[in-house]
Formats: C-alpha cells, sequence, structure tokens
C-alpha cells in the first residue's frame, strides 16, 4: 500500500462515527499482542487545555530523561502529527506498515457482529499503541478522544490521569 492509500482507508472509516464501547479496540488490541500493556501512560481529559498539556507533560518526562509517547487528537495537517516519540512523529513507512498489519484485523472485526468494523479513532488508537511499544517508549502521554468512560483511549494502565478544566458541555 502507498500512503495515499493508507490515509484513503483510514478517512474512510469515518464512515462507521463514533460508537461508544471498548469493545473493539480491546479486541484489535488483543491481537496486535496488547501493545498498551508494554509502556505506562499518564491519561490527560478535560473541556480545554488537553493538547497543551499532554505537550507539556510529555517535555517534561523527556528533560528528566524518559523515552516518551505522545499520542494527540486531532491532527491539523498531517495525521502523523498524532503519534510522536522523543519529538519525532511517526515515519510516514511506519504508518503504512501498521496499517499493512492492522487491516486485516478490521476486515474480520466487520464481519463479527457484536464487534464491527473499527472507527477511525480506535484505528489510529491502536496505531499509536502499537508504534509506543515497538519503539520502548518508557511512558505515553495520552490526551482521550471524545472523553468519557467509554473513551478508546481508557484501555490503557494510567499511572496519573490528569483533569483539565471542565466546562458545562461535560455535567
Amino acid at each position: 500500500m502507498s500512503y495515499k492509500d493508507v490515509r484513503e482507508w483510514l478517512f474512510n472509516l469515518r464512515r462507521f462515527g463514533s460508537k461508544p464501547g471498548l469493545e473493539r479496540i480491546s479486541y484489535l488490541l488483543k491481537a496486535l499482542g496488547d501493545p498498551h500493556e508494554r509502556f505506562r501512560a499518564i491519561h490527560i481529559t478535560g473541556t480545554n487545555g488537553k493538547g497543551s498539556t499532554t505537550a507539556m507533560a510529555a517535555s517534561i518526562l523527556r528533560a528528566a530523561g524518559f523515552r516518551v509517547g505522545m499520542y494527540t487528537s486531532p491532527h491539523l495537517s498531517s495525521f502523523t502529527e498524532r503519534i510522536i516519540v522523543d519529538d519525532d512523529r511517526i515515519p510516514v513507512g511506519e504508518v503504512v506498515r501498521l496499517v499493512e498489519e492492522i487491516r486485516p484485523i478490521a476486515e474480520e472485526m466487520e464481519g463479527k457482529p457484536e464487534l464491527g468494523h473499527p472507527t477511525f479513532f480506535e484505528v489510529a488508537t491502536a496505531i499509536g499503541f502499537e508504534y509506543f511499544a515497538e519503539q520502548g517508549v518508557d511512558l505515553a502521554v495520552v490526551e482521550v478522544g471524545m472523553g468519557g468512560k467509554l473513551d478508546a483511549t481508557n484501555v490503557v494502565h494510567s499511572l496519573a490521569s490528569v483533569i483539565t478544566n471542565v466546562s458545562l458541555e461535560h455535567t
């Protein structure tokens, strides 16, 4: 697959929308060997300031000598902005390789009525977590997506959770 093909496949996943639940991300990660269990995480949630707080925490941890993964969303111009290890975005070739690994699993899931096809965010999260595990990060600073107890990022085992300010929309 080319990176163009990968982007098209990834962004076509948006047709599946947002589906609450941890079943799909758990299945996907299990099929990948549970990469999220191979690193520790700091989980960032809230209404405003999640991205800034995530970047600041990752920077502090890097300065302290840790190998740090950072997972954020959404991206502004390139999918690779979402997945960073020690200030370096995931290389395009790695995105292609990981999508080639994940796509057959995602297609298998579509045939299972109890699961259905994973969403864009679930696949992006799986790519990030697999890449972090492969890169041997000491810690991953993970920004939630839509939030709530059924957010796909909630599968990580957090050393700490950070809550930025919470607005009325979350009450």
